[in-house]
C-alpha cells in the first residue's frame, strides 16, 4: 500500500452537488459516499472486523481520543502497535480529537472545565486531572495511528446563542493553528504512516459565522474539511441548510465530512445530495441494540434516491408482538447475513429474551443497510 493520503473527484452527479471521490490512505482506498461505523472505545458494538468487511465498510471511526486517553491509555496502544493492530482492523480509519466529548462533559459541571488553553477533566477511574488541548490531542492521535486525524476544536453548543458560538469559533480557530503546528512537526503516525489532518468548520446556526469559519479553515491548507457543531446530524433541515451556506466556498479536491450524520438512511442521501462525502454516527448500532431495525426500499426518483418504508415508516420495532410469528426477513430484498438466514420472528424472540445473538445480528443488518445506501448512491452518480 502507498504511504500517502490523496483525494480526487472521480465523478460528479449530472445535476446535483453529489459526487464520488477516491481517497487513498496508507491502509487502503475508499470510494465515497462512505459511511463510517463508529468504534468509540476501540470496538464496534457487537461487530467484528469480519462482520464489517461483509457489510462493505471501507473506513471506520476507530478509538475516540478522549476515551483512549482514559483507557486503555496511550502507553498500551503504542505498545501493541496502534489502533489498527489493537482492533484488528486493517483498512482505513479516522479518529476524532475529543472535542465532542469535551462539550458533553463540560455540561456536567466540574467533570470537565474548558478554558482558552483546552479542556481539563478528571480521569473517570483514577480521578487524575488530564489536559486535552491542541498539542496533546494531536500527539494522542499519532499514537492511535488513524489515517485521518482531526484538529482539536470546541464543538459549538446550540444553547447560549451567538455569544457562545463566537467563543467556540474563536477557540476552534486558534486551536486549529496549534493543531497544524503540531502536525507539521511530523505528519506521520508513531508507526510511520502518513496521516491526513482535517479542520472543523464551526459557527453554530449563524450563516456569517459558518462562512467566516469556512474561510479560516480553508486558509490553513489542510487535507480535508469537516462540518461540526451540536446541530449537525441532530437537526437535519438545519444541517442541509448549513451545507448549502458553505458549499460554494469549498474546493472540489478536499474531502467533506459531516460529523455525526447517520441517524437514518435518508440522512445520508440528503447530505450526499448537498455535496458531502463521508459521515459517521453511532445511531445504526445503538438503534439496533434498542430494537429499531431499518426497513425500506431504495427508490430512484427524478435522478436521485430516497429510502422509503411502508406507511412512511423506514424502520420496524422488532419488540412488537406482530413480529412474533413473522417468517419474513427484517427487510425484504436485503442481502445482509442476518436477512439471508433469519426471520423477524427469530429476531423478535432473541430481543425479548435479551440474548446476545440479537445484538450481533441486528447490528450487522443496520450497518449493512447504511452501506447499501452508499453503494447505490455511488452507482447512480457514476452512471449519471
Amino acid at each position: 500500500m502507498s504511504n500517502i493520503f490523496h483525494s480526487e473527484v472521480v465523478k460528479k452527479h449530472a445535476s446535483l452537488p453529489a459526487r464520488v471521490m477516491r481517497m487513498v490512505t496508507p491502509h487502503g482506498e475508499v470510494l465515497t459516499p462512505a459511511f463510517m461505523p463508529v468504534g468509540t472505545r476501540a470496538m464496534l458494538n457487537y461487530l467484528t472486523p469480519a462482520d464489517l468487511d461483509l457489510t462493505g465498510s471501507e473506513i471506520i471511526l476507530g478509538g475516540n481520543t478522549y476515551h483512549m486517553l482514559c483507557t486503555p491509555g496511550m502507553e498500551t496502544i503504542e505498545a501493541v502497535g496502534g489502533m489498527h493492530q489493537f482492533m484488528g482492523w486493517h483498512k482505513a480509519m479516522l479518529t476524532d480529537s475529543g472535542g465532542f466529548q469535551v462539550l458533553s462533559l463540560s455540561k456536567k459541571g466540574t467533570i470537565c472545565i474548558i478554558d482558552d488553553h483546552g479542556a481539563h477533566f478528571k480521569h473517570p477511574i483514577t480521578g487524575k486531572i488530564l489536559h486535552l488541548n491542541s498539542q496533546t490531542s494531536i500527539q494522542a492521535q499519532k499514537i492511535i495511528g488513524a489515517d485521518i486525524i482531526m484538529a482539536f476544536d470546541q464543538c459549538t453548543p446550540e444553547t447560549g446563542g451567538r455569544e457562545a458560538a463566537l467563543a467556540a469559533l474563536d477557540r476552534t480557530h486558534r486551536w486549529l493553528v496549534l493543531s497544524k503546528e503540531e502536525q507539521l512537526k511530523n505528519p506521520h503516525s508513531a508507526y510511520g504512516f502518513r496521516q491526513a489532518l482535517f479542520g472543523i468548520i464551526q459557527g453554530g446556526s449563524f450563516r456569517d459565522l459558518r462562512e467566516q469559519s469556512t474561510e479560516f479553515v480553508l486558509s490553513q491548507e489542510l487535507d480535508g474539511l469537516a462540518i461540526g457543531g451540536e446541530v449537525i446530524g441532530f437537526d437535519m433541515p438545519k444541517t442541509c441548510e448549513i451545507i448549502d451556506w458553505v458549499r460554494p466556498m469549498l474546493p472540489d479536491d478536499k474531502v467533506r465530512y459531516t460529523m455525526g450524520v447517520g441517524l437514518h438512511p435518508q440522512d445520508l442521501i440528503d447530505v450526499v445530495a448537498k455535496g458531502i462525502d463521508i459521515f459517521d454516527c453511532v445511531a445504526p448500532t445503538r438503534n439496533a441494540r434498542h430494537g429499531t431495525l431499518y426497513c425500506g426500499s431504495i427508490v430512484e426518483r427524478d435522478g436521485w434516491l430516497s429510502f422509503e418504508g411502508e406507511n412512511g415508516q423506514s424502520r420496524i420495532l422488532i419488540k412488537k408482538s406482530q413480529y412474533a410469528r413473522d417468517t419474513s426477513p427484517v427487510m425484504p430484498g436485503c442481502d445482509c447475513y442476518t436477512c439471508g438466514h433469519f426471520s423477524r420472528a427469530y429476531l423478535h424472540y432473541l430481543f425479548k429474551e435479551g440474548l446476545i445473538a440479537y445484538f450481533h445480528l441486528s447490528s450487522i443488518h443496520n450497518i449493512h443497510v447504511m452501506q447499501k445506501v452508499c453503494r447505490r448512491m455511488r452507482d447512480l452518480i457514476l452512471a449519471s
